[in-house]
């Protein structure tokens, strides 16, 4: 009988706790060559403390609101504080139920995964934050996925000794990418529902931890069904671990996605022009003030907040002021020019017109990219004769067409354009700054950048430079005849003898009536009496920066100006003639609040308080029963005329302007607290109203102003004032005139008094 063969199971022990041991032995090298930098560059103990991020730079208002942001990504973190629980527990619910128990790596998960695919993912919360933060995207190489998951546990380990589970969570929500420009949970809250993450209700939580699977594929702008059914899942998931009750959870899950989608773009928004304007004064800032390093700061990535002037209720009214007159006013402007055979323009030949559309083709931005990359002439004319689709600007909203891209260059000359601008004048602070219609299709700043003709606007600083080195009284009277500047006087090259623009003449007129009636023969006594020079000094004095020429024709406002110059010039006449400079910037503050610059306004003093307040006497008759004077009495509404009547029945300092041609629109409005001017035209000086009834700065400007007013009146937060203009103690000059009698007082309640358009 043969021996039976004896087994050796200690070789066997040996050898399965030989693999056992060199298993370990390998995991834990592993680890060790991660923890050493072996298997790829690993953060520093300096860079766990301060994770590199892309910081967006806010913009907040003089009431605390966030009017927009500078941005590679646009976010803006947020501390663990601010985040509503609910959010919190749908997270920790849904990506890392036992987050609170381990220490980064989930071990029970791990082991889930490798033994049942399928079964969910592994990752925690602190994994897929240093994932974000360090490791970047997983490889396809299957050694390369094994090395980056190693590093990704080394990571994570580390970060759980460094933070608290509140921190990583607050973390994790700040970096990670919701789409549409909605980098964070903070820009994610207010871009999807319009509201900071504190308020966010438990279904819109639920929504935004659902997109954190695949934001790409769960995004609520496109998959909006896919979207509530993994809102759902979240939702479920809230109810297995306790959060919420099975009653909430069904309640819920029948609600829809409830979205209230705010774009934070460089185009969206309120104050777009002013964001543009404020970009460029933040570029010349951050070359001026480098960081303690001697670094440059980067507005779009090193998370500064810049506090500004702009009050967003009074940003809001402005806004909609606009909108609401243009698009109007813009109607009537459609129906002018299908009887123009030169529309949009007027006083042009064919040649003329051809130069204003190339010139308009060489400005486009599609004419500089083609030249960028070498297209020839040729090419670029053929590419902008052939028709493309593309979306323009309309009052309705954006329309999709198909036109080539000449047609559209005239179709957008078709459209006037406006600007507001409101300061307060005893603190120089820009309140509200609207630069245009659309900042999406129309860039050019009206506010700031463009210089245009102001017309009668002007002729307050001819009345006040006499006013203040004569001492004249309004009630002061002069005859109404016409008045000539002989050739030679003042470098003249031949006599100037400017004419009403009603043609009428004849007996005795005071300054008050002159300018209530913007009589051009007053203007242009006024001008020989005091010298251009001496009107051209006292306006630079109260804050017009362009270079013009000092000679009669300013008297009836000959000169190009920008909106930013005149209503800060019109302050200066509110706040007792000292001048204060227009400020936008209070103070702007590192991502840690460190404070980097505080602002304070610059003042100078102009004329005397007595000579202001016989200037805003002067221009209150205007809108008493001069060419302002529509403010005040609910006549016949001309449809034209958005929001007529107004039945202003405060004191209100103002004047239109109106150029040559009906070119040019202006009206400014100043009440104690507050200046504002408004701005309408064409893009072209030849893109007008054929007749001055719709042409007029009453008709074009006057109304929004009249409605951004009103606005703010109806919001009593404001305090916006309604007195009456302070009187200086011991007033020498005589301002009791009576009546004003106006030189259109006779036809008044039919046509607003025309502006002076003779230069």
């Amino acid at each position: 009988m043969a021996k039976k063969k004896t087994i050796d199971f200690k070789k066997y022990i040996q050898w399965f706790w030989g693999i056992i041991l060199s298993g370990v032995s390998f995991i834990v090298l592993i680890f060790l060559f991660a923890s050493w930098g072996l298997l790829g560059v690993l953060p520093t103990f300096e860079e766990l403390e301060n994770p590199e991020n892309n910081l967006a730079t806010e913009v907040i208002s003089s009431d605390g609101k966030t009017l927009g942001k500078y941005a590679t990504e646009n976010r803006t973190p947020i501390k663990f504080k601010d985040l509503p629980q609910n959010i919190v527990n749908a997270l920790v619910a849904t990506e890392d139920e036992r987050f609170y128990e381990h220490s980064g790596i989930d071990f029970r998960g791990t082991t889930r995964a490798v033994l049942k695919p399928g079964s969910g993912g592994a990752s925690t919360i602190t994994q897929q934050l240093a994932k974000m933060l360090f490791t970047g995207r997983a490889s396809r190489n299957i050694f390369l996925r094994i090395g980056q998951k190693v590093k990704e546990w080394v990571v994570a380990t580390k970060l759980e000794r460094q933070y608290t589970k509140q921190e990583i969570i607050a973390m994790y929500l700040n970096k990670y990418d919701f789409l549409n420009q909605a980098v964070g949970i903070r820009s994610a809250a207010r871009i999807y529902f319009g509201k900071e993450p504190k308020v966010l209700k438990i279904e819109e939580s639920a929504m935004l931890v659902g997109m954190l699977k695949n934001s790409s594929y769960f995004n609520p702008l496109r998959r909006a069904k896919e979207v509530k059914q993994r809102r759902n899942v979240v939702l479920k998931q809230m109810n297995r671990n306790g959060f919420i009750s099975l009653k909430e959870k069904d309640s819920l899950q029948q609600l829809g996605l409830g979205l209230d989608v705010h774009k934070e773009g460089h185009s969206d928004g309120y104050a777009t022009y002013f964001r543009s304007h404020l970009q460029k004064v933040m570029r010349k800032w951050v070359r001026k003030n480098p960081k303690p390093n001697g670094e440059q700061y980067n507005i779009f990535r090193d998370g500064l907040k810049i506090y500004v002037t702009v009050d967003s209720r009074m940003q809001q009214y402005a806004e909609e002021a606009i909108q609401e007159h243009m698009s109007n006013l813009q109607s009537y402007f459609f129906k002018e020019q299908k009887n123009n055979e030169t529309a949009p323009f007027y006083d042009l030949e064919k040649p003329d017109i051809d130069r204003i559309l190339e010139r308009g083709k060489k400005n486009s931005d599609r004419y500089k990219r083609l030249k960028s990359i070498g297209k020839s002439k040729k090419e670029i004319n053929t590419i902008f004769n052939t028709k493309t689709k593309m979306r323009v600007f309309s009052w309705r909203g954006p329309v999709d067409t198909i036109m080539s891209p000449n047609d559209s260059i005239k179709y957008y000359k078709y459209f006037l354009r406006s600007g507001l601008l409101s300061i307060e004048p005893q603190s120089g602070h820009i309140k509200a700054w609207v630069g245009g219609i659309d900042n999406k299709y129309f860039k050019y700043d009206a506010v700031a950048q463009q210089k245009r003709q102001v017309g009668s606007t002007f002729k307050p600083f001819v009345y006040a430079t006499a006013i203040n080195q004569l001492k004249l009284s309004p009630c002061d009277e002069y005859p109404n005849t016409p008045y000539t500047i002989p050739k030679g006087k003042y470098g003249i090259p031949e006599e100037w003898n400017p004419r009403n623009s009603n043609d009428k003449y004849g007996g005795m007129l005071s300054l008050k009536d002159g300018l209530a009636g913007s009589v051009n023969t007053m203007s242009a006594r006024l001008i020989d009496m005091v010298s251009p020079k001496n009107v051209a000094r006292l306006a630079k004095s109260a804050g017009i920066e362009s270079k013009f020429r000092a000679n009669p024709s300013i008297a009836l406002g000959a000169v190009d100006l920008s909106l930013l110059e005149m209503v800060g010039a019109y302050a200066t006449f509110a706040n007792k003639g000292l001048r204060v400079s227009p400020m936008i910037l209070t103070r702007i503050e590192d991502k840690n609040g460190t404070v980097l610059e505080e602002f304070t306004p610059r003042t100078k003093e102009v004329l005397s308080e007595e000579s202001a307040y016989v200037v805003l006497d002067l221009l209150k008759g205007v809108t008493q029963s001069g060419s302002g004077v529509r403010l005040r009495l609910p006549w016949e509404k001309p449809k034209y005329v958005t929001g007529y009547p107004y039945e202003f029945s405060n004191p209100i300092a103002g004047k239109t302007g109106t150029t040559q041609n009906q070119s040019d629109g202006w009206f400014i409005g100043i009440v104690p607290n507050l200046a504002t001017g408004v701005w309408t035209g064409g893009e072209d000086r030849s893109t007008h109203f054929e007749g001055i009834a719709k042409g007029q700065g009453a008709t074009m400007s006057l109304p929004s102003w009249a409605l951004f007013m009103k606005k703010c009146y109806a919001d009593k937060t404001l305090n916006i004032s309604l007195e009456d203009f302070e009187k200086p103690e011991n007033l020498t000059i005589n301002i009791d005139c009576g009546n004003i009698k106006s030189e259109e007082d006779e036809d008044i309640k039919e046509v607003i008094p025309e502006e002076d358009t003779d230069f």
